[in-house]
């Protein structure tokens, strides 16, 4: 890392050293022009929005919500209250009233920071409901205001507020006053149980987390990054963190539908994701060479045994490939994998950080064949994301989520768990002295509820304690290993495997429809509604084809003995998701119950 600032002078202090290189490449609210700021751009905007905030009376330490998807004002808003010694508490742009009511009421946010219509009519009925709240500030300037709506002003109105830096002196007196122990950000994390919690985020483990994975994260001041995840996630955040202390340059990426095509307009280098957007690259590569003719598919075929040949079986492993493989790899790397790279706008492919979730061994193993490197790590929000991840250049075991970070001490319990201490662990949760004396053992460790182990300095994953099903034959079942190992059929969109005192394991799948009836129609089956096609016969019997294919390896007893398709999506708005789209399972043992009962049916 080449520089170590306290972050409410990052941005300025950067600005001195690159002044007008490009920092932000982004695009307007609902616009399709890619435009970019300089590091002295952005400067200039965060100075004056911290002036704007000590301007409409925010103190040191007072708590500012963000609720919008990702973009410029967004980066700008976060620095601009670190400037002055705020926190600021990112909101997903996906949040429900509920949520955003709760989380309102529970930090007493006066400021609120909106991005599009949907967020700003979401906060402004709220309004009411939350006695601390005082304005809504609109990012977007196409968002209609409604005209009974004396509370809300546009970014632009508030900017207004700090022209001519009328209180620079004391920003810049706030930020030589400002220590690693001011709290920087709470993330509320809606959990899979439904509970919300603020995690409390401080400069200091921001700091150290910025020293620790520099370390063994590589990027530099050439690398694009695309920031893909939104900055409410901990990972993206710190990810973007990073990059900035390295100077790269960040392709902020609004809409998470559309970043295939942002990908191949701004030609990233590297970007953090989960691993179901890779789940969905493979999908796409390998549908294309279903459909590919039979000498295409049998040269893609071989370059794949060839790709995992030289970067598995060789370097992953810290051993060098021998000449002829070498040479072989680098020719079909040129030809055949530089052309998927490209599909991808990922010609000048750096590194691609990835957590969040289990990665299918396939997957992974994949991704690195077609010479992506993937850097597969694991984190938590109350951990400022790594705990471990591969390090770039270095052995690897496919299916370990890498070595530990510098500063983080981890133990394994007696009953399996991970426990953290380290500079980068939290201290604990907002407004919840309850849930923060839980959360550690008595010699401080943090209990991060997941169950591993440790071999060769590598941490490997095996189950989410809390998820651990028990079947009534006493046998234990790890769902989200059984998911992964599905997701991978271009067939499966969603899954939620069910077995939790049940006699066997049941799914409820939902399938990508789009497929689903591509395949009806080549099979000439008839059908009206997606009710019809996701019960039909001839559809059932070949899912359950492709299913018992896929879990070939799994004992008896953790394989999926029969399942549902539903015709339609699990929604955050049932509750049946959370913001980062993992299921919470509590409710939809509720919302399908006559559907899990009918698969259970003697």
């Amino acid at each position: 890392m080449q520089t170590n600032y306290h972050m409410s002078v990052l941005v300025h202090e950067q600005a001195k050293k690159y002044g007008d290189r490009e920092m932000l490449i982004y695009q307007d609210f609902g616009g399709k022009e890619w435009k970019s700021l300089s590091w002295n751009q952005v400067s200039r905007t965060v100075k004056q929005a911290s002036n704007a905030l000590l301007n409409l009376g925010v103190k040191v330490q007072e708590n500012i919500g963000i609720f919008s998807q990702n973009s410029v004002q967004y980066i700008e808003c976060d620095f601009a209250a670190w400037g002055i010694r705020a926190v600021t508490i990112p909101f997903y742009a996906t949040s429900s009233e509920q949520q955003i009511q709760f989380m309102v009421n529970d930090a007493k946010v006066r400021f609120l920071f909106v991005g599009e219509q949907d967020q700003y009519d979401k906060a402004r009925r709220i309004f009411t409901l939350c006695p601390t709240l005082e304005r809504i500030i609109v990012f977007d300037p196409q968002v209609h205001i409604s005209t009974h709506d004396p509370n809300a002003v546009y970014f632009s109105e508030f900017m207004k507020l700090g022209e001519n830096l009328p209180r620079q002196i004391e920003v810049e007196r706030l930020q030589k006053e400002a220590t690693f122990d001011d709290i920087a950000n709470i993330l509320y994390t809606s959990g899979t149980t439904g509970n919300s919690k603020g995690v409390i985020l401080t400069h200091g483990q921001f700091n150290a987390a910025m020293v620790a994975n520099s370390k063994c994260v590589p990027v530099n001041e050439n690398d694009r990054i695309m920031n893909f995840l939104p900055y409410t996630h901990i990972f993206e955040r710190g990810w973007a963190m990073l990059c900035m202390y390295a100077g790269a340059r960040l392709i902020v990426n609004t809409y998470p539908q559309q970043v295939q095509q942002s990908m191949r307009e701004t030609h990233p280098t590297c970007m953090s994701a989960v691993p179901r957007f890779w789940e969905k690259v493979y999908m796409g590569v390998m549908d294309k060479i279903e459909h590919a003719s039979a000498v295409q598919r049998k040269l893609f075929m071989h370059a794949l045994s060839v790709g995992r040949k030289h970067n598995i079986e060789y370097l992953s492993l810290g051993k060098k490939p021998p000449l002829p493989l070498h040479l072989e790899y680098e020719m079909l790397n040129r030809t055949v994998f530089s052309l998927v790279r490209k599909e991808l706008g990922l010609e000048n492919a750096h590194f691609f950080p990835t957590a969040g979730a289990a990665v299918s061994a396939h997957v992974e193993e994949f991704v690195h064949s077609i010479g992506i490197n993937m850097v597969v790590g694991y984190g938590l929000t109350e951990s400022l994301a790594t705990v471990s991840c591969d390090h770039l250049g270095k052995p690897y075991t496919v299916g370990s989520v890498g070595h530990p970070i510098e500063g983080i001490s981890i133990k394994i319990s007696e009953d399996g768990e991970i426990l953290l201490k380290g500079p980068t662990i939290t201290c604990g949760y907002y407004n919840r002295d309850d849930l923060t004396k839980a959360a550690f053992t008595e010699d401080g460790y943090f209990k991060t509820g997941d169950a591993g182990y440790l071999k060769d300095g590598e941490l490997f994953l095996t189950e989410r304690i809390k998820d651990l099903f028990k079947t009534s034959n006493g046998k234990y079942i790890a769902p989200q290993m059984i998911e992964s190992k599905l997701l991978v059929d271009k067939y499966i969109d969603q899954i939620a495997i069910i077995a939790d005192q049940r006699k066997f394991v049941s799914a409820l799948i939902i399938p990508v429809y789009s497929l689903l009836e591509e395949y009806a129609r080549a099979h000439n089956i008839a059908y009206e509604t997606r009710e019809q096609l996701c019960q039909d016969p001839q559809i059932m019997e070949m899912m359950k084809e492709r299913i018992d294919t896929l879990q070939q390896q799994l004992a008896h007893y953790e394989q999926v003995k029969r399942f549902t398709l539903l015709p339609h999506h699990l929604s955050m708005e049932k509750g049946e998701l959370t913001n980062t789209l993992k299921i919470r399972r509590r409710v939809l043992n509720e919302n399908y119950k006559a559907e899990i009962d009918a698969m259970y049916a003697e």
